[in-house]
């Protein structure tokens, strides 16, 4: 590697210059898009480069941002509030180098200007060159965009870009739904497709397939199914689970499905579900590739922050996973007579939301548009009834706000933590239903589905949802898991305000 006078350089030519741990670095103008501020909310990216900071969201794009202190020293500070980002246009996809200060705009003559010139087989540095100021008393390191910003599917988030791009333009799409869970301090989705049942963490048995990604195995509707730790999953520094693991009350276990696999994934919470149009996930730049399938995109939603959408089959794809389903469908057989019940009992399955008004109930997850969190920015116009809590601003829409513990004369709540918010959209107008929690989701056949018996159902009773109710669901299980829900109908919840406010008959 030598230095060498540039003769071929043009006139002037124009640089950024920035400040990082006191020394000063340049950036050719050219690709400098815009230096904006330090944003409230990164969020970290699994499985990537220790220099890369995050990723955040601005206007629409995903920018993944590089902590350059950290390209040269890994043990660099992390970002801070003051800190600056440069955005830079790589091949059309933006990236985000993060400074400690922004310094001028330079304009250098050639003879002030020197490139590092690197030997064939030589690994290229970031460092492009030098530009001298101040009859040589002020050294300027000049940065190389390419070499800072290499980011491994490029034509992936162009493609992804230009289809939203073409969405856009058109009306928008089918609405899907994805629940949003938290491994770590980062916020994930899977498409509700691909999600079988959604559970508190059951006992698990030892296997022999134990690891530092499995953390034992448990029986599921006959089966054997795995429990890989996501956040080994994302992190396989986390090592091996200890022996007689303590779960914490607020994880779950997400069983997911695609094709004849069945995993559980250990999560740290599961938070809400959410409502999106294709359009709306936008490509992720990744610096990395590993597992890089299995990050499908990024939604951003003001109240919700930024969520890494996962594309289910990308993970599934894994070798280990792929192995571990394999070793405990042949170590742990699923016993014959359950398979031969459900070989007599397929038929229609549909999914529920179990959730809590002081006792469990069950709803069709297709009469749901969304779930979110008990918000406390709720306006309460004057004359309205006790039932009615107020109304909330969601991303635009306004929803009228249900306390179903006033409408069935129930004590309120001593705190929210855990309360949420059931969307239900019903024509142009939006109801957000008040419930204690939101407990599970499960898959049930609907020959488990029946009428509800004469004695749960006391038409009379005003202050019981299940007066309301017709059918219940039978959740299989062993001793205090087996339960049977009675079915909460969304509509004929509205039918009954109608009625007692004629203003919502509309």
């Amino acid at each position: 590697m030598h230095a060498n006078s540039s003769s071929a350089a043009p006139a002037t030519e124009l640089f950024g210059s920035f400040v990082l741990d006191g020394d000063e670095f340049a950036l050719p103008a050219i690709c400098i898009r815009e230096v904006v501020h330090m944003p409230e909310k990164i969020s970290a990216l699994p499985l990537s480069p220790a220099f890369l900071e995050g990723v955040f969201t601005l206007r629409g794009t995903v920018i993944p941002v590089v902590n350059l202190g950290r390209v040269f020293r890994p043990q660099a500070r992390a970002a801070q509030a003051g800190d600056k980002i440069a955005i830079l246009d790589y091949q059309g996809v933006l990236v985000g180098m993060l400074f400690h200060a922004t310094g001028e705009i330079l304009r250098v003559r050639p003879e002030q200007r020197s490139t590092l010139s690197y030997a064939d087989g030589d690994t290229r540095g970031v460092v492009a060159g030098t530009i001298l100021l101040d009859d040589g008393a002020r050294l300027v390191q000049v940065l190389d965009p390419a070499a800072l910003a290499r980011i491994e599917n490029v034509p992936q988030v162009l493609a992804l870009q230009g289809a939203h791009r073409q969405a856009a333009r058109r009306s928008q799409g089918e609405r899907r739904k994805c629940v949003s869970f938290r491994v770590g301090a980062s916020s994930f989705a899977l498409e509700m497709g691909a999600i079988q049942e959604i559970m508190r963490v059951p006992a698990l048995q030892a296997s022999v397939l134990n690891s530092a990604l499995c953390l034992g195995r448990f029986n599921f509707r006959g089966s054997q199914v795995a429990v890989v730790d996501f956040a080994a999953l994302l992190d396989a520094a986390h090592g091996a689970a200890p022996d007689g693991r303590e779960f914490l009350p607020e994880q779950r276990v997400i069983v997911a499905r695609i094709d004849d696999a069945t995993v559980g994934f250990l999560v740290d919470s599961v938070d809400n579900i959410v409502s999106f149009y294709s359009e709306e996930v936008m490509a992720i730049p990744l610096l990395s590739k590993a597992r890089a399938g299995m990050f499908g995109g990024c939604l951003s939603k003001p109240d919700l922050g930024d969520i890494i959408v996962l594309d289910h089959r990308q993970i599934f794809s894994s070798n280990e996973i792929r192995e571990m389903r394999a070793g405990h469908a042949n170590l742990y057989p699923a016993d014959a007579a359950v398979k031969a019940e459900g070989a007599t009992r397929r038929g229609q399955r549909q999914v529920y939301i179990t959730f809590a008004l002081e006792s469990s109930y069950a709803v069709e997850i297709r009469q749901v548009r969304e779930i979110i969190d008990y918000s406390g920015d709720i306006s309460c116009p004057p004359g309205m009834p006790a039932f009615m809590r107020g109304m909330l601003n969601l991303r635009q829409q306004m929803i009228t706000v249900i306390d179903l513990r006033s409408l069935y004369q129930m004590p309120p709540l001593a705190g929210v933590g855990q309360s949420k918010i059931l969307i239900v959209e019903r024509g142009a107008d939006l109801y957000g239903l008040v419930v204690d929690a939101v407990e599970n989701i499960l898959t049930i056949n609907d020959n488990r589905r029946f009428a509800a018996p004469k004695m749960m159902r006391n038409t009379g009773a005003h202050d019981d949802p299940r007066s309301e109710m017709d059918e219940v669901i039978d959740i299989e299980g062993e001793g205090d898991s087996h339960k049977t829900l009675s079915v909460f109908e969304c509509d004929r919840l509205l039918q009954r305000l109608a009625r007692e406010m004629p203003a919502l008959a509309a």
